[in-house]
């Protein structure tokens, strides 16, 4: 064989069955093969297991699909280059002209724009709530058919907890889907819910580092089977190498998620003792307007610390631009600490109402922690509030 020919066919190197790797080989390849023309037939048929093409399913991407509806208590998963891909190719899959999409003002803002400017594109209508009011969203389902209630808990970034037993209720009572974006809470929690959807970003915990990107929607079978063909023909699959590396950091996810939520818990204790700041918003503390809740829904208070500084916008600007430990940064999740003031979280696509709802000011500050030791984190948050 010419050296141009055994470059593009190199020599097969298998693996024995009793002799295997240890951490799954990456599967880089977008093409797989079949021996015959008949076998590849039967898998394109549905007929047999295998692969064919990595834009509809890889061996690395399928065995962290795996790992996250198993964390996730549910039987199906799809992995997407990114959250925001797994958030609106979920509202893509699911809607259709003529529906109603319920959605709230404390949402993600790419999913606010999704419903409200593209879906509506398409003959999409929705109603825009406050996640607090229970009430009003039991009034909307009973008087609009509704296709799908998609929501957060805890909200970002003021942490409010939403009664998860209260709207799941109401909306299979309606015949509505639920779909929550369940990345502020992570895997590991409200899988006991009566949820059809859960849309994670992968970005944040699951991949833990800052370095990779990554979605996930998780639901049972029948409706993952559903949506999956829109999903291929969109094409935003992720890349096997990026499975690879979220599969490496779930690794570490429940070490690094409880690390990170003790840092959390003991700055929020920390921060509501101090005088330049107004309020602490953090699930686990007994201030929270939703304490008792969340004790109920959730196993642990999470890893988001969210306050308001007494000298509004200009103190919360020199507050993080004092913090030594906390990199003023969008996303959270990751090992490392971070800061993100008000200013640069407002929504400006709500109106008066809707930001009265959404509750973030330019005296706002969300703090992601860590796993950096908690003594240092706290030491830092105080020399910055001190010199307030």
């Amino acid at each position: 064989m010419k050296p141009a020919t055994r470059l593009n066919h190199p020599p097969a190197v298998g693996v024995p069955s009793d002799n295997r790797p240890l951490v799954a080989p990456i599967y880089q390849s977008v093409k797989f093969t079949f021996d015959d023309v008949e076998q590849a037939a039967l898998h394109s048929r549905g007929g047999r297991e295998g692969f064919q093409y990595s834009r509809i399913s890889n061996p690395t991407l399928r065995q962290l699909e795996l790992t996250l509806a198993e964390l996730q208590g549910r039987d199906a998963c799809i992995v997407t280059a990114s959250g925001v891909a797994a958030v609106n190719l979920t509202l893509l899959a699911l809607c259709k002209q003529g529906d109603h999409v319920i959605l709230f003002a404390e949402m993600y803002q790419p999913t606010r724009y999704m419903v409200r400017r593209l879906l509506a594109r398409y003959g999409v209508t929705h109603t825009m709530l406050s996640i607090e009011d229970a009430e009003a969203i039991e009034r909307a389902l009973a008087s609009t058919p509704t296709r799908l209630v998609i929501f957060e808990t805890p909200s970002n970034p003021m942490l409010k907890v939403a009664d998860i037993d209260r709207i799941t209720a109401a909306a299979r009572a309606h015949g509505a889907l639920t779909v929550l974006d369940n990345t502020f809470a992570g895997f590991h929690n409200h899988g006991q819910f009566d949820i059809d959807v859960y849309v994670h970003s992968l970005t944040k915990y699951a991949a833990g580092h800052g370095d990779v990107m990554g979605g996930a929607v998780i639901a049972r079978r029948e409706l993952i089977d559903a949506m999956q063909a829109d999903f291929v023909v969109i094409g935003a699959t992720l890349d096997p190498h990026a499975a690879f590396l979220i599969q490496r950091g779930l690794k570490t996810y429940s070490l690094r998620y409880q690390r990170q939520c003790a840092n959390a818990l003991a700055a929020a204790q920390f921060l509501e003792t101090h005088a330049a700041v107004a309020r602490v918003r953090y699930p686990g503390l007994q201030s929270h307007p939703q304490y008792s809740l969340a004790r109920r829904q959730m196993h642990d208070s999470g890893t988001i610390a969210t306050i308001e500084l007494r000298g509004g916008r200009d103190q919360a600007q020199r507050f993080v631009e004092r913090l030594e430990l906390f990199p003023i940064s969008a996303s959270l999740g990751s090992t490392e600490s971070l800061s993100q003031p008000g200013r640069l979280m407002t929504p400006r696509d709500l109106n008066a109402q809707e930001r009265e709802w959404a509750a973030v000011t330019e005296a706002t500050v969300r703090l992601s922690f860590g796993i950096e030791d908690e003594a240092d984190l706290i030491a830092d948050l105080k020399q910055s509030l001190d010199a307030l």
